[in-house]
């Protein structure tokens, strides 16, 4: 274990992706037996992504252990963890005068701790097992052990420089060993395939979340043909996208997965018995949607925030806020992987699918009126006369012109929706990629997803509360601040979002806190200007926050490539103008 975090410490050293590359590389050479596991804890994680198991440890059980093991008091506890954001860099010098010198601890050692950690109940127990682990250790090798329990080794190592490194130690092609890796939802099993050159035998496991294919953002319709000229148009929903894995009638299991890879099945209980009505394995990706059982049409995201990060949800609340799932693409369907394919052929494929289930096969209950779909879609489709169909084919049509685009968004706002998915009907499904085969027009007010890096006491009534919110964009690994905003959430919420705050501040500087970069935002805004008083070197003007968007991952955040495209277009409309 100690050379597993002696190479984390040189990875995290470097800011070159191929050095760390090179390095993990070397490590996975140089210990054979040691890296299947490796591979997991290098990707930031305690188990591999197929996996249901978790370790249910939290930073305060972390916390109190390091206390204990280090007889350190609350004040260097607090100083330490201020000096490096982290508690794993922070358990590290408070360890050093206590910890063992030098360790025995295998890599094996760390993962069947994690492994009876994950079958225990009970914070002490819990605790006692923590501070087992943690006492055998090296200063260094705590440091890593915390930071995996947490999920984050922060040395900027993603799992695709894990992948990478696999291919370049066993001689194998990258997007092989990506592909494997995508189908077995286990980057162990995927290194000892690469390490046998057996890749090619990989086959689908299902109940993994994939990476989901991503969209860019348009001015117009005159700019979303000249990428494309074969086009498809969907409404764009303003919901929750999700992709369910539906395991047939052979295999009853169905599990629903947000943006964030995380499993959303438990806030959603109402969607199961729909899907189970495929009657072949099937995994689907779309949008989940509140839905006005009253006049048949969908309500907007504020409504389904009341669902989601539940683990139960009661039968009034499910009552009140009927939800719905809309289909717009299957990335597995006839056993196999069909990401290949183009969207004209995934379409017909999920047709087919959908015909493949009985009438009536996903009606819920009678008690909830049926949606007029004419107003979700863009056609009046037939549906069943009583109940509420949880599970929808998205309506989608080609367009021969710009024309037809500007109409068929304009149709999309009159309905309610976001405006207009426009898509290249010969593109393959890119998991976890925002290119240019997938593009989104709203046009309203501009707008950018951003994540909270700063937080400041508020004024009046929200005086005790933080409410004034710094955010950025990303460039590469950084993350570059582009404005600051204070209005477009609710008091509940801001006071919600407090205490989140106040536990995951990196740095306290009295009237403003540096935070953990998690929180990820929907910010709108009038215009751009080019500014030095972001680091991004653009300022937003009048922005507000249109809502939080706990289903995206920082990961996924806008670029700040995307902002140079905004102010590039925003520029070109102004000396047109």
């Amino acid at each position: 274990m100690q050379q597993l975090a002696e190479t984390c410490e040189a990875a995290a050293a470097t800011s070159k992706k191929t050095e760390k590359i090179g390095l993990v590389a070397d490590y996975f050479r140089l210990h054979p037996v040691a890296a299947p596991q490796a591979a997991v804890f290098l990707s930031g994680r305690a188990f591999p992504a197929w996996e249901e198991r978790t370790l249910q440890v939290g930073g305060t059980l972390l916390w109190r252990t390091v206390a204990e093991l280090s007889a350190k008091g609350e004040i260097a506890m607090t100083a330490a963890y201020r000096r490096y954001g982290d508690l794993g860099s922070a358990a590290q010098e408070l360890l050093e005068a206590k910890a063992p010198p030098k360790s025995s601890l295998r890599v094996a050692d760390v993962a069947a701790a994690f492994d009876e950690l994950a079958r225990t109940s009970g914070v002490r127990p819990k605790a006692h097992l923590v501070k087992d682990l943690l006492g055998r250790a090296t200063a260094l090798e705590a440091k890593y052990i915390i930071k995996i329990i947490g999920g984050d080794l922060r040395i900027g190592l993603r799992e695709s420089l894990v992948e990478e490194a696999i291919a370049k130690a066993f001689g194998e092609s990258p997007a092989a060993v990506q592909r494997a890796n995508m189908l077995r939802g286990s980057i162990a099993e995927t290194l000892e395939l690469a390490a046998a050159h057996s890749l090619s035998s990989a086959h689908m496991r299902l109940f993994h979340p994939l990476g989901f294919m991503l969209a860019s953002p348009v001015a117009d319709a005159e700019e979303a043909l000249t990428y494309f000229s074969r086009a498809a148009l969907e409404d764009k929903f303003d919901g929750v996208r999700a992709q369910a894995h539906c395991g047939g009638h052979a295999d009853d299991r169905v599990r629903i997965f947000s943006r964030t890879l995380d499993e959303i099945s438990g806030s959603f209980p109402e969607l199961a018995p729909a899907l189970r009505a495929f009657p072949d394995p099937v995994i689907l990706d779309g949008e989940i949607l509140a839905w006005n059982a009253d006049d048949g049409h969908a309500l907007p995201f504020s409504a389904l925030q009341q669902r989601l990060g539940r683990k139960l949800v009661s039968e009034e609340l499910a009552r009140e806020i009927p939800v719905i799932y809309i289909v717009f693409d299957a990335l597995y369907a006839g056993g196999e992987l069909i990401i290949d394919r183009p969207l004209e052929a995934r379409r017909k494929i999920i047709e087919e699918v959908f015909r493949s289930v009985p009438e009536g096969g996903f009606i819920a209950d009678a008690s909830v009126a049926a949606p007029r779909q004419s107003k979700l879609t863009f056609d009046s489709v037939r549906s069943a006369a009583t109940g509420l169909p949880r599970v929808m084919l998205s309506a989608s049509r080609m367009a021969a012109d710009a024309a037809e685009v500007e109409e068929a968004f304009l149709a999309a706002r009159h309905r309610g929706n976001e405006g207009l998915m426009i898509k290249d009907l010969d593109s393959p499904y890119s998991p976890g990629r925002r290119g240019k085969s997938w593009l989104k027009l709203k046009r309203e007010l501009a707008t950018l997803d951003v994540v909270v890096t700063a937080v400041e006491w508020g004024h009046g009534k929200r005086a005790r509360l933080l409410s004034d919110y710094t955010f950025a964009v990303r460039d590469g690994d950084q993350l570059l601040d582009i404005g600051k905003a204070y209005s477009g959430l609710t008091d509940a919420e801001i006071a919600e979002m407090t205490p989140w705050f106040l536990e995951h501040t990196l740095e306290d500087r009295g009237f403003r806190r540096t935070v953990e970069p998690r929180t990820v935002l929907e910010v709108a805004f009038n215009n751009m200007t080019r500014s030095d008083r972001h680091s991004s070197g653009f300022a937003l003007r009048f922005p507000r926050i249109v809502r939080l968007r706990p289903d995206k991952p920082p990961e996924e955040i806008d670029t700040l490539k995307t902002a140079e495209e905004i102010f590039e277009k925003q520029s070109k409309r102004g000396k047109a103008g």
